[in-house]
């Protein structure tokens, strides 16, 4: 019975579980990296995204205010005396234990009294409030307290803020953001306007060598991009189109144009002979069918193919690294924006998770936008 035509197979179940790991697994670091990009620094620290809705428990170090700045120490009773917040102001954290100590965090409880040298005392409540007394003037940088603080669940805009309208060009996203655009859109235009031209004269056009040109193209699609990274290039600064947008153009449309060719022709092929006949029969010329009828009817395979193009440009590294030479950073895309982060910014993690998620925002909207079209375009050609 499990043979029968329609019955439903007993490996569907491990069918379903793949599919829903897949899913988990791209889901879980995507939603993570959105939920770190609206945390602060402390929060990441602290805890995991997972835990992002919860209070979190860290053990933070303290400052109190520098004595010597004006204003800060007064005289109260014959006593100097410096108080303030931990926090820079009373917020919602809660101190549960402190200590003057890095080893000895847990010392002293809220409210309780610590004995400093010469004399001097401090006194550290929940929310952070301090005083800080001497029987002799206080000289030097403030009071460090090491303590465990209860933080509740904090959000922010201020890394979208930092990272897209920085005033410092080496931080800000949104100069690459507009790079990676004007890299992205044209290397994605051209190479399909040339794809489907030549994909309609291998699949309905009759000429010497078409089989020759079809198993050329298929024997580009295994090509590997590294071989011809240096020689192009050569070739690019030899006509002087190696330090600009036009050579990342022409190096991303021929990287693209072999599998933009193979799906366009494999789709063109299976479309019904009948209507190209009939187009012909009533005075129709090739450029007309071309563009009145194969285009309309080969949109699923131009948008699969649309959807390629578009993310891998988007996120391409390599190919912008060789072509798109500019020591000034004024066409440095996003790709190469984050390594910069990286290397400049490598301990704020809150940053790189914002730089990151603004990065592939685009592509997520592009695949969701045309996703109905990519199985359609993929499976052209493969059954008759």
């Amino acid at each position: 019975m499990d043979n029968i035509a329609g019955s439903k197979s007993s490996l569907s179940w491990a069918v379903h579980f793949s599919v829903v790991a897949l899913v988990l697994l791209w889901l879980f670091p995507t939603v993570g990296l959105l939920v770190s990009s609206f945390r602060t620094a402390d929060q990441i620290s602290g805890s995991g995204w997972w835990q992002s809705l919860f209070p979190t428990q860290q053990n933070v170090t303290l400052r109190s205010a520098d004595p010597d700045d004006e204003g800060v120490q007064l005289v109260v009773a014959g006593v100097y005396t410096v108080e303030g917040n931990l926090f820079g102001s009373a917020g919602s954290s809660t101190i549960t234990v402190w200590g003057t100590s890095s080893r000895a965090i847990d010392a002293y409880k809220v409210g309780e009294t610590a004995e400093l040298k010469d004399g001097e005392t401090i006194t550290v409540q929940a929310n952070g409030d301090y005083r800080w007394t001497s029987p002799v003037e206080l000289t030097g940088r403030g009071q460090r307290v090491f303590a465990t603080a209860t933080t509740p669940p904090e959000f922010t805009l201020g890394n979208y803020e930092n990272v897209l309208f920085s005033a410092d060009s080496t931080d800000s996203m949104a100069k690459a953001f507009f790079n990676t655009l004007t890299v992205t859109i044209p290397a994605t235009i051209i190479p399909i306007v040339i794809a489907a031209f030549a994909a309609y004269a291998l699949a309905w056009m009759d000429f010497p060598g078409r089989a020759i040109l079809i198993a050329i193209v298929v024997g580009l699609l295994v090509v590997p991009l590294q071989l011809a990274l240096i020689p192009l290039l050569r070739l690019h600064l030899g006509i002087g189109i190696g330090k600009g947008y036009l050579g990342v153009w022409l190096a991303h449309t021929g990287f693209g144009l072999p599998l933009a060719i193979y799906l366009l022709r494999n789709y063109m092929v299976g479309l019904p002979r009948d209507i190209i006949e009939n187009a012909r029969v009533d005075g129709a010329t090739d450029f007309q069918i071309f563009t009145k009828i194969i285009l309309p009817l080969s949109f699923p395979a131009l948008a699969s193919f649309a959807i390629f193009q578009f993310l891998w440009t988007w996120n391409d590294l390599l190919v912008a690294k060789v072509f798109l030479i500019d020591a000034t950073g004024e066409t440095t895309v996003m790709t190469n924006q984050i390594v910069e982060l990286l290397g400049t910014r490598g301990g704020n993690w809150e940053i790189l998770a914002t730089a990151a998620f603004v990065s592939i925002a685009v592509p997520l909207l592009v695949f969701f936008a045309m996703q109905k079209y990519l199985v359609r375009g993929l499976l052209a050609g493969s059954v008759k």
